[in-house]
């Protein structure tokens, strides 16, 4: 499937480091007004303290692979073998609040704020379709930088969203912010992080429509998913229209499907609406 012209992905690239340039400082802000770290987050199994220690970890990841001033050594930190998406991820994210003792478990945001700055100075100018290696996701896994931006843009609306939920303080997510997510990290993320077992045998072709302009055509096939931004027309099974912050707070489990549906924020139509409840049980969630 081609995509349908004036998709620039040059533009939305520079959008999405704009975006992710804005939300660094209302992060760092977020994490030094935290006045109980010990208080339990939006992360069931992690205290607020946690999430900001984690998100400490995360831009010290996404900076060490595209810098060679953040040098890590992966194989001491990585699960053994080429383990599944949940696994490794879920390993992942448990390591990484042991990564970081004293101040800068104290204080993650000001080594967000350094490594904030760090990442978009290094890829400054790079093109969005570069290459960059993501171990964590499978051995030898590449994914583009824009795929990178997008992620990092994501972790820190969510997880923010996780400390604001446990602190009282506020967190907006704007349409904007997660409609560039779901366009930059999910056409890759949702195609990786896809269970295998589950959908061996199934062919369902699903016409995601987030308001505001995003569509993507996500097909599973045996196993197998793509997912196409601006697709040429084809036959779906199953659309889906979602508000963009609905939708990422649902994909990633931090509002429930039926909340969305109640509200009016996410919809299914098509053949067989039905469907819609299939995608969240196909992507696999650590």
């Amino acid at each position: 499937m081609g995509t349908v012209p004036g998709f620039d992905p040059v533009t939305v690239h520079e959008k999405t480091r704009a975006a992710l340039r804005a939300v660094v400082p209302r992060l760092v802000r977020l994490l030094h007004d935290v006045r109980d770290p010990d208080a339990p987050s939006g992360v069931p199994v992690w205290t607020v303290g946690d999430v900001g220690v984690h998100l400490a970890a995360v831009y010290l990841a996404y900076c060490s692979i595209v810098s060679a001033e953040e040098p890590v050594e992966w194989d001491s930190v990585l699960p053994p073998g080429d383990a599944p998406f949940t696994e490794r991820i879920a390993a992942m994210n448990a390591k990484s609040i042991e990564l970081f003792g004293g101040d800068e478990h104290a204080r993650p945001g000001d080594f967000v704020a350094e490594r904030g700055e760090m990442f978009l100075r290094t890829t400054e100018g790079l093109a969005p379709d570069t290459p960059v290696s993501a171990p964590w996701y499978g051995q030898g896994t590449t994914i583009t930088l824009a795929t990178v931006t997008g992620l990092m843009l994501s972790e820190s609306l969510v997880h923010g969203l996780d400390i604001a939920r446990g602190t009282g303080l506020p967190w907006p997510i704007s349409p904007d912010e997660a409609r560039l997510v779901l366009g930059q990290s999910m056409p890759t993320m949702m195609a990786l992080a896809l269970d295998a077992a589950k959908a061996r045998g199934v062919s369902i072709a699903f016409d995601l429509r987030i308001k505001g302009g995003l569509r993507l055509a996500v097909v599973v096939e045996d196993g197998k998913m793509t997912v196409t931004r601006d697709a040429p027309p084809r036959a779906y099974d199953c659309t889906i229209t979602a508000a963009p912050a609905t939708f990422l707070l649902v994909s990633f489990r931090r509002t429930p499907i039926w909340k969305a549906i109640a509200r009016g924020h996410l919809r299914a139509g098509g053949r067989r609406p039905w469907l819609a409840m299939r995608l969240g049980e196909l992507v696999a969630s650590p």
